[in-house]
């Protein structure tokens, strides 16, 4: 990855965080104070609410003492006070007035607990109302809930008791409302809140016993056994909760219910529970809202994402400019292009490098054309040294043999046939070693360049081993083993005639280092992107520091060497893009490897 990607990621990466963080923060913020303002209105709905319904109780109330203060009941209470009474009168009275003043039940009762008239049931006409006693108690008490007993079922209802005195006698009226879907719609629900009400049977819970005062289609679209866990809860505990009812996926459809239990008869008797008032509140606001802020901080959030791409893109391209340029004068320079120059633009950090830049640039240059003057000095001066040197050897010999000459002509004219066939062969030989030094020298400097083609290393080496095979196995010369192991299966790119010419100084050395004899070992093989190409001999052995100036132009260990055979195959080979290096130990040997890049396939 660039660095002005790495820089732009980066950027993006630090403003994506920051983003998501806000984000997440105003979000996290925005779900708690809607969900505290959310409980705040649910529980001032639920404070509501229970008005409403101490309302419905304080109707049922008024209308009750309505009725036991009306004349009716006063002319009916004289009349039962006389005796004999007779109720017979007051039969339909109940149903009557029930009728008209909207009441679902309606009893009147004497204080001795007969029954003058009932509404609901007509039949209990003259019998006796079997819990006198809480009656009694419940007159000109509040509304209490009251599980009434009809004919062929019960029925919850939300009832008052009021006492009509004539006399010492006291006729009691008992009238109440139904808790049924007609009761549950008459209350002014706030919009986003429903009521239920589940009649508790006592015979654990039962879907059937939950009254919707919604239409059947609106109360079959839920499931009532998801109210199991919160009916059953307050069943238990007799207690006011509040908790999240499930009904789907969509979380838009779920409600917090706050239950409510009502406890039935009058206050201080002994009540039970009959009945679990389950007051939902829709989270489809809350949840909306939060989708709304989700969406809102997506679209906040990838829009800060895409403006920050582009501004960490322009950044990264601004920072990263310079940089790139110096990068590519620097590769100009690794490469040999020393007048590179890098434009300069501005004085802050980067115009200073690049300024800088510039004047290493230059003064680099100039060293360099220091060096290579000293260089080409100091080359002429070593070549010079090495060319006296090697010239002076045969000459000496050449300047002696002359002045033999010269001295027999001079005394000895009979003996100067055979000194002079004897001083010729001399200069002969003498003659021949100077063309040798000067055609090696001239070798070295006129090295050609190689001519590169595939190549495989395994011929170059047999055709070596062919041309030394009879030097190895001639008479009178100690022996020399000769081992191969040629492995290698890739080819290289080369000039096959400089590569045997390499390989060939390299077994002539080897051979030269083993006076004695000894095993010569060509090895080649594959290694990694490289073909290696090994000459190993059991000869005398190189020391360390030996080893490290083995390769250097006129450096020998050998007593009428030039030095300049392992410079050529060294030269050859770098020619070639390769390298060679040696191993060795005194007296153990040597190994000179080469290595050269395989050929790409294709």
């Amino acid at each position: 990855m660039t660095f002005r990607r790495k820089l732009m990621a980066e950027f993006s990466l630090v403003v994506f965080v920051s983003v998501a963080g806000v984000a997440l923060l105003v979000s996290a913020v925005t779900r708690h104070v809607f969900e505290r303002n959310e409980e705040e209105r649910a529980s001032a709905l639920v404070t509501q609410f229970r008005r409403e319904f101490n309302r419905q109780g304080e109707i049922v109330a008024a209308r009750v003492e309505a009725i036991a203060a009306s004349d009716a009941m006063n002319r009916m209470a004289l009349a039962l006070n006389r005796m004999p009474a007779d109720a017979g009168p007051y039969f339909e009275l109940a149903k009557t007035t029930a009728e008209n003043d909207q009441l679902d039940f309606l009893e009147f009762v004497e204080g001795d607990g007969t029954i003058v008239s009932s509404a609901q049931v007509p039949e209990k006409f003259a019998s006796a109302e079997g819990s006198m006693a809480s009656v009694v108690s419940a007159a000109n008490q509040g509304a209490f809930l009251k599980q009434e007993q009809l004919q062929d079922r019960s029925e919850l209802g939300l009832f008052a008791v009021r006492a009509t005195r004539a006399g010492e006698h006291s006729v009691y009226v008992i009238g109440g409302r139904r808790l049924d879907k007609t009761f549950l719609s008459s209350l002014d629900m706030p919009t986003g809140m429903r009521v239920l009400l589940y009649q508790n049977r006592g015979n654990g819970f039962s879907a059937e016993s939950i009254v919707d005062p919604a239409s059947p289609s609106a109360a079959n679209s839920h499931p009532a056994n998801k109210l199991e866990p919160i009916v059953d809860a307050v069943l238990r505990s007799k207690e006011e909760l509040t908790q999240r009812v499930d009904w789907s996926s969509d979380a838009a459809e779920n409600e917090d219910f706050h239950a409510i239990p009502l406890m039935g008869g009058p206050a201080g008797g002994q009540r039970s529970l009959l009945a679990i008032l389950l007051i939902g509140k829709s989270r489809r606001t809350y949840v909306d809202l939060m989708r709304h802020i989700r969406s809102v901080a997506i679209l906040v959030g990838g829009s800060a994402i895409a403006l920050a791409i582009l501004l960490s893109s322009w950044t990264a391209a601004r920072v990263t400019r310079p940089v790139e340029k110096l990068a590519n004068a620097a590769q100009e320079v690794a490469a040999g292009n020393w007048n590179t120059y890098v434009e300069v633009n501005g004085a802050d950090e980067l115009g200073q490098l690049g300024d800088t830049f510039n004047r290493m640039t230059t003064e680099l240059l100039g060293q360099k054309e220091r060096l290579v003057q000293a260089e080409r000095v100091a080359a002429w001066r070593e070549l010079a040294r090495r060319l006296a040197h090697e010239l002076k050897n045969p000459l000496f010999p050449l300047q002696l043999t002359v002045e033999n000459l010269i001295r027999a002509r001079r005394q000895e004219p009979k003996e100067f046939e055979d000194i002079l066939r004897e001083s010729s062969r001399t200069l002969l030989a003498e003659i021949a070693n100077l063309k040798e030094i000067i055609a090696k020298f001239s070798d070295f400097s006129t090295m050609p360049p190689p001519q590169l083609k595939a190549v495989q290393v395994n011929d170059v080496v047999r055709g070596v081993m062919q041309l030394f095979q009879t030097q190895l196995e001639a008479p009178g010369q100690a022996k020399i083993m000769c081992a191969m192991t040629l492995q290698a299966r890739e080819l290289v790119l080369a000039d096959a005639e400089l590569l045997h010419r390499a390989i060939s100084n390299l077994v002539l050395n080897a051979m030269e280092a083993m006076p004695q004899g000894g095993k010569l070992t060509l090895r080649t093989r594959d290694e990694g992107e490289n073909v290696l190409v090994e000459v190993a001999d059991t000869g005398v052995g190189l020391a360390p520091e030996e080893c490290e100036k083995i390769f250097t132009p006129y450096y020998t260990s050998k007593r009428h060497g030039t030095g300049l055979g392992l410079a050529i195959v060294q030269s050859i080979v770098s020619d070639h893009g390769g390298r060679i290096r040696v191993q060795s130990e005194v007296a153990r040997g040597a190994t000179f490897v080469i290595e050269l890049a395989r050929k790409e396939s294709g």
